[in-house]
Protein backbone atom coordinates (compact mmCIF):
# COMPACT_ATOMS: atom_id res chain seq x y z
CA UNK A 1 0.00 0.00 0.00
CA UNK A 2 2.82 2.40 0.90
CA UNK A 3 4.53 1.68 -2.43
CA UNK A 4 1.29 2.45 -4.26
CA UNK A 5 0.96 5.80 -2.41
CA UNK A 6 4.53 6.78 -3.26
CA UNK A 7 3.92 5.86 -6.91
CA UNK A 8 0.74 7.94 -7.06
CA UNK A 9 2.44 10.91 -5.38
CA UNK A 10 5.38 10.78 -7.83
CA UNK A 11 2.99 10.51 -10.73
CA UNK A 12 0.99 13.53 -9.56
CA UNK A 13 4.09 15.68 -9.08
CA UNK A 14 5.40 14.62 -12.49
CA UNK A 15 2.12 15.64 -14.07
CA UNK A 16 2.28 19.05 -12.42
CA UNK A 17 5.84 19.55 -13.61
CA UNK A 18 4.93 18.64 -17.18
CA UNK A 19 2.00 21.05 -17.05
CA UNK A 20 4.34 23.89 -16.07
CA UNK A 21 2.81 24.51 -12.63
CA UNK A 22 6.07 25.45 -10.93
CA UNK A 23 4.59 27.90 -8.38
CA UNK A 24 2.51 25.09 -6.89
CA UNK A 25 5.61 22.94 -6.44
CA UNK A 26 7.42 25.87 -4.84
CA UNK A 27 4.54 26.27 -2.41
CA UNK A 28 4.74 22.56 -1.52
CA UNK A 29 8.47 22.91 -0.78
CA UNK A 30 8.06 26.06 1.31
CA UNK A 31 5.38 24.40 3.40
CA UNK A 32 7.83 21.69 4.52
CA UNK A 33 11.06 23.69 4.74
CA UNK A 34 12.27 27.12 5.79
CA UNK A 35 15.26 29.13 4.62
CA UNK A 36 18.43 28.95 6.64
CA UNK A 37 18.32 31.79 9.16
CA UNK A 38 20.76 34.66 8.70
CA UNK A 39 20.57 35.76 12.30
CA UNK A 40 20.97 36.75 14.93
CA UNK A 41 21.45 40.33 13.74
CA UNK A 42 20.02 43.68 14.80
CA UNK A 43 20.12 47.02 12.97
CA UNK A 44 18.77 50.40 14.03
CA UNK A 45 18.79 54.05 13.03
CA UNK A 46 21.12 56.80 14.22
CA UNK A 47 23.77 56.82 16.93
CA UNK A 48 21.24 56.14 19.68
CA UNK A 49 20.86 52.81 17.92
CA UNK A 50 24.17 51.67 19.43
CA UNK A 51 22.93 51.31 23.04
CA UNK A 52 19.57 50.14 21.69
CA UNK A 53 21.30 47.35 19.76
CA UNK A 54 23.21 46.30 22.87
CA UNK A 55 19.96 45.77 24.78
CA UNK A 56 18.42 43.86 21.88
CA UNK A 57 21.52 41.71 21.49
CA UNK A 58 21.31 40.50 25.09
CA UNK A 59 18.08 38.77 24.09
CA UNK A 60 19.10 37.65 20.61
CA UNK A 61 22.43 36.20 21.76
CA UNK A 62 20.62 33.97 24.25
CA UNK A 63 18.35 32.61 21.52
CA UNK A 64 15.48 34.92 22.36
CA UNK A 65 12.70 36.07 20.10
CA UNK A 66 13.18 39.02 17.78
CA UNK A 67 9.96 40.66 19.03
CA UNK A 68 11.28 40.78 22.58
CA UNK A 69 14.60 42.08 21.29
CA UNK A 70 13.21 45.05 19.35
CA UNK A 71 10.95 46.09 22.22
CA UNK A 72 13.82 45.96 24.73
CA UNK A 73 16.13 47.71 22.31
CA UNK A 74 14.08 50.79 21.54
CA UNK A 75 13.04 51.18 25.18
CA UNK A 76 16.61 52.34 25.84
CA UNK A 77 16.40 55.65 23.94
CA UNK A 78 12.75 55.98 24.98
CA UNK A 79 13.88 56.19 28.59
CA UNK A 80 16.98 58.32 28.00
CA UNK A 81 16.35 62.00 28.90
CA UNK A 82 19.36 63.07 26.82
CA UNK A 83 17.75 61.85 23.57
CA UNK A 84 15.69 64.81 22.40
CA UNK A 85 13.83 62.99 19.63
CA UNK A 86 12.47 59.86 21.37
CA UNK A 87 10.31 59.30 24.45
CA UNK A 88 11.33 60.86 27.76
CA UNK A 89 13.38 63.95 26.91
CA UNK A 90 11.73 64.39 23.53
CA UNK A 91 11.26 68.00 22.49
CA UNK A 92 7.63 69.15 22.58
CA UNK A 93 5.23 70.42 19.97
CA UNK A 94 4.64 74.15 19.51
CA UNK A 95 2.17 74.15 22.41
CA UNK A 96 4.64 72.56 24.82
CA UNK A 97 3.24 69.02 24.79
CA UNK A 98 5.48 65.96 24.41
CA UNK A 99 3.41 63.60 22.24
CA UNK A 100 4.72 60.18 21.28
CA UNK A 101 4.15 57.72 18.43
CA UNK A 102 5.26 54.08 18.14
CA UNK A 103 4.56 50.83 16.33
CA UNK A 104 5.75 47.23 16.47
CA UNK A 105 5.40 44.27 14.09
CA UNK A 106 6.30 40.60 14.51
CA UNK A 107 7.08 37.60 12.31
CA UNK A 108 3.41 36.62 12.10
CA UNK A 109 2.35 39.92 10.46
CA UNK A 110 0.76 41.02 13.73
CA UNK A 111 1.19 44.70 14.52
CA UNK A 112 0.27 47.32 17.08
CA UNK A 113 0.54 51.08 17.23
CA UNK A 114 -0.11 54.15 19.36
CA UNK A 115 -0.11 57.78 18.23
CA UNK A 116 -0.51 61.25 19.73
CA UNK A 117 0.07 59.73 23.17
CA UNK A 118 1.04 61.90 26.14
CA UNK A 119 2.39 60.98 29.56
CA UNK A 120 3.93 57.52 29.06
CA UNK A 121 7.65 56.90 28.80
CA UNK A 122 7.51 53.66 26.79
CA UNK A 123 4.95 53.87 23.97
CA UNK A 124 6.55 50.86 22.24
CA UNK A 125 5.39 48.58 25.08
CA UNK A 126 1.90 50.04 24.90
CA UNK A 127 1.90 49.42 21.13
CA UNK A 128 2.80 45.79 21.79
CA UNK A 129 -0.13 45.48 24.21
CA UNK A 130 -2.42 46.90 21.53
CA UNK A 131 -1.16 44.16 19.21
CA UNK A 132 -1.49 41.35 21.72
CA UNK A 133 -4.57 42.30 23.75
CA UNK A 134 -6.95 44.12 21.40
CA UNK A 135 -8.57 43.39 18.02
CA UNK A 136 -7.14 46.67 16.70
CA UNK A 137 -3.87 47.87 15.21
CA UNK A 138 -3.81 51.53 16.31
CA UNK A 139 -5.03 53.53 19.29
CA UNK A 140 -4.56 57.29 19.46
CA UNK A 141 -4.81 60.23 21.84
CA UNK A 142 -7.13 59.90 24.79
CA UNK A 143 -8.13 56.37 23.79
CA UNK A 144 -4.50 55.25 23.83
CA UNK A 145 -4.04 56.95 27.20
CA UNK A 146 -7.06 55.19 28.67
CA UNK A 147 -5.83 51.83 27.41
CA UNK A 148 -2.34 52.43 28.82
CA UNK A 149 -3.75 53.25 32.25
CA UNK A 150 -5.97 50.15 32.18
CA UNK A 151 -2.89 48.08 31.39
CA UNK A 152 -1.05 49.48 34.39
CA UNK A 153 1.47 51.74 32.68
CA UNK A 154 2.51 54.65 34.93
CA UNK A 155 1.58 58.15 33.77
CA UNK A 156 4.23 60.85 34.21
CA UNK A 157 5.38 64.22 32.95
CA UNK A 158 7.81 63.73 30.06
CA UNK A 159 8.80 67.37 29.56
CA UNK A 160 12.33 67.59 30.94
CA UNK A 161 13.96 70.83 32.03
CA UNK A 162 16.24 70.81 28.97
CA UNK A 163 13.33 70.24 26.59
CA UNK A 164 11.28 73.00 28.22
CA UNK A 165 14.22 75.39 27.97
CA UNK A 166 14.68 74.60 24.26
CA UNK A 167 10.95 75.11 23.64
CA UNK A 168 10.90 78.49 25.38
CA UNK A 169 13.93 79.56 23.37
CA UNK A 170 12.15 78.55 20.16
CA UNK A 171 9.08 80.53 21.19
CA UNK A 172 11.06 83.77 20.92
CA UNK A 173 10.89 83.53 17.12
CA UNK A 174 8.36 80.69 16.72
CA UNK A 175 9.26 79.97 13.11
CA UNK A 176 9.26 76.36 12.09
CA UNK A 177 11.69 75.14 9.47
CA UNK A 178 13.07 71.61 9.73
CA UNK A 179 16.84 71.43 10.11
CA UNK A 180 18.30 68.55 8.14
CA UNK A 181 19.80 65.79 10.33
CA UNK A 182 18.96 67.68 13.53
CA UNK A 183 15.22 68.04 14.02
CA UNK A 184 14.53 65.42 11.36
CA UNK A 185 16.28 62.39 12.83
CA UNK A 186 13.26 62.00 15.02
CA UNK A 187 13.05 58.21 15.12
CA UNK A 188 14.65 55.11 16.55
CA UNK A 189 13.71 52.33 14.14
CA UNK A 190 14.97 48.79 14.64
CA UNK A 191 14.87 45.47 12.79
CA UNK A 192 16.01 42.20 14.36
CA UNK A 193 16.43 38.69 12.97
CA UNK A 194 16.70 35.93 15.56
CA UNK A 195 18.51 32.59 15.34
CA UNK A 196 15.30 30.88 14.22
CA UNK A 197 15.04 33.10 11.14
CA UNK A 198 12.17 35.22 12.49
CA UNK A 199 12.17 38.99 11.99
CA UNK A 200 10.42 41.73 13.96
CA UNK A 201 10.60 45.51 13.90
CA UNK A 202 9.90 48.52 16.11
CA UNK A 203 9.71 52.27 15.60
CA UNK A 204 9.25 54.98 18.24
CA UNK A 205 9.54 58.77 18.28
CA UNK A 206 8.52 62.06 19.83
CA UNK A 207 8.08 63.38 16.30
CA UNK A 208 9.27 66.63 14.85
CA UNK A 209 10.17 69.31 17.35
CA UNK A 210 7.70 72.23 17.42
CA UNK A 211 5.16 70.35 15.28
CA UNK A 212 1.51 71.40 15.27
CA UNK A 213 -0.38 69.92 18.19
CA UNK A 214 -1.98 66.71 16.96
CA UNK A 215 0.48 66.06 14.13
CA UNK A 216 1.33 62.40 13.52
CA UNK A 217 4.09 61.34 11.15
CA UNK A 218 5.01 58.04 9.56
CA UNK A 219 6.49 56.34 12.63
CA UNK A 220 3.32 54.70 14.01
CA UNK A 221 1.89 53.84 10.59
CA UNK A 222 2.44 50.24 9.48
CA UNK A 223 3.73 50.27 5.92
CA UNK A 224 5.08 53.81 6.16
CA UNK A 225 7.49 54.01 9.11
CA UNK A 226 7.85 50.22 9.48
CA UNK A 227 6.98 47.03 7.63
CA UNK A 228 8.03 43.40 8.13
CA UNK A 229 7.27 40.39 5.95
CA UNK A 230 8.99 37.15 6.97
CA UNK A 231 8.96 35.87 3.40
CA UNK A 232 11.15 38.79 2.36
CA UNK A 233 12.51 40.97 5.17
CA UNK A 234 11.81 44.29 6.80
CA UNK A 235 12.30 48.01 6.35
CA UNK A 236 11.97 51.16 8.43
CA UNK A 237 12.22 54.88 7.85
CA UNK A 238 13.45 58.07 9.46
CA UNK A 239 13.17 61.76 8.58
CA UNK A 240 10.20 63.80 7.44
CA UNK A 241 7.23 61.49 7.89
CA UNK A 242 4.93 63.34 5.50
CA UNK A 243 7.22 62.42 2.60
CA UNK A 244 7.46 58.79 3.72
CA UNK A 245 3.69 58.45 4.05
CA UNK A 246 3.16 59.71 0.50
CA UNK A 247 4.92 56.67 -0.96
CA UNK A 248 4.12 54.16 1.85
CA UNK A 249 7.89 53.95 2.05
CA UNK A 250 8.76 50.92 4.18
CA UNK A 251 6.24 48.72 2.42
CA UNK A 252 7.68 49.86 -0.90
CA UNK A 253 11.18 48.87 0.19
CA UNK A 254 10.03 45.39 1.20
CA UNK A 255 8.16 44.89 -2.06
CA UNK A 256 11.24 45.97 -4.01
CA UNK A 257 13.24 43.33 -2.12
CA UNK A 258 10.53 40.80 -2.99
CA UNK A 259 11.20 41.59 -6.64
CA UNK A 260 14.86 40.65 -6.20
CA UNK A 261 16.50 43.92 -5.19
CA UNK A 262 19.07 43.94 -2.43
CA UNK A 263 18.25 45.92 0.73
CA UNK A 264 20.60 48.66 -0.45
CA UNK A 265 19.03 48.85 -3.91
CA UNK A 266 15.51 48.86 -2.48
CA UNK A 267 16.26 51.72 -0.08
CA UNK A 268 17.82 53.76 -2.86
CA UNK A 269 14.83 53.21 -5.16
CA UNK A 270 12.44 54.39 -2.44
CA UNK A 271 14.48 57.57 -1.84
CA UNK A 272 14.54 58.25 -5.57
CA UNK A 273 10.75 57.88 -5.64
CA UNK A 274 10.45 60.57 -2.96
CA UNK A 275 12.82 62.83 -4.89
CA UNK A 276 10.69 62.37 -8.00
CA UNK A 277 7.43 63.18 -6.22
CA UNK A 278 8.53 65.76 -3.62
CA UNK A 279 9.48 69.12 -5.23
CA UNK A 280 11.19 70.43 -2.09
CA UNK A 281 13.24 67.30 -1.42
CA UNK A 282 16.45 69.30 -0.98
CA UNK A 283 14.98 70.90 2.14
CA UNK A 284 14.23 67.63 3.95
CA UNK A 285 15.92 64.45 5.03
CA UNK A 286 14.49 60.95 4.57
CA UNK A 287 16.37 57.72 5.09
CA UNK A 288 15.45 54.06 4.78
CA UNK A 289 17.03 51.05 6.48
CA UNK A 290 16.29 47.47 5.40
CA UNK A 291 17.26 43.87 6.01
CA UNK A 292 16.37 40.67 4.17
CA UNK A 293 15.89 37.19 5.60
CA UNK A 294 19.52 36.31 4.90
CA UNK A 295 20.58 38.98 7.34
CA UNK A 296 21.85 41.27 4.58
CA UNK A 297 21.21 44.96 5.22
CA UNK A 298 21.46 48.33 3.53
CA UNK A 299 20.43 51.96 3.85
CA UNK A 300 20.06 55.09 1.75
CA UNK A 301 19.10 58.72 2.37
CA UNK A 302 18.49 61.98 0.54
CA UNK A 303 21.30 63.87 2.31
CA UNK A 304 24.58 62.74 3.87
CA UNK A 305 24.56 62.41 7.63
CA UNK A 306 22.17 59.50 8.15
CA UNK A 307 23.85 56.61 9.96
CA UNK A 308 22.77 53.29 11.40
CA UNK A 309 24.08 50.75 13.90
CA UNK A 310 24.66 47.05 13.19
CA UNK A 311 25.38 44.19 15.56
CA UNK A 312 25.75 40.50 14.73
CA UNK A 313 28.27 37.71 15.33
CA UNK A 314 30.83 39.40 13.07
CA UNK A 315 30.07 43.11 13.48
CA UNK A 316 30.30 44.51 17.00
CA UNK A 317 27.77 47.33 17.05
CA UNK A 318 29.33 49.29 14.24
CA UNK A 319 27.95 52.71 13.29
CA UNK A 320 27.77 52.98 9.49
CA UNK A 321 27.23 56.10 7.37
CA UNK A 322 24.47 55.47 4.85
CA UNK A 323 24.96 56.33 1.21
CA UNK A 324 22.94 59.30 -0.02
CA UNK A 325 21.64 60.93 -3.18
CA UNK A 326 23.04 64.43 -2.59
Amino acid sequence: MNSRRRFLRRSALSALALSGVRPALASVRSAFSSPAPGGPVVISTWNHGVPANSAAWEILNKGGRSLDAVEAGVRVPEGDPTVSTVGYGGWPDRDGHVTLDACIMDEQDRCGSVAFLEGFKHPISIARRVMEKTPHVMLVGEGARQFALEEGFPEENLLTADAEKAWKEWLKDAKYKPVINIENHDTISMLALDKNGKMSGACTTSGMSWKMHGRVGDSPIIGAGLFVDNEVGGACATGVGEAVIRIVGSHMVVELMRQGNSPQQACQAAVERIIKKYPDFRDIQVGFLAMNMKGEYGAYAIHPGFNYAVKNQKVDNQLIDAKSKL
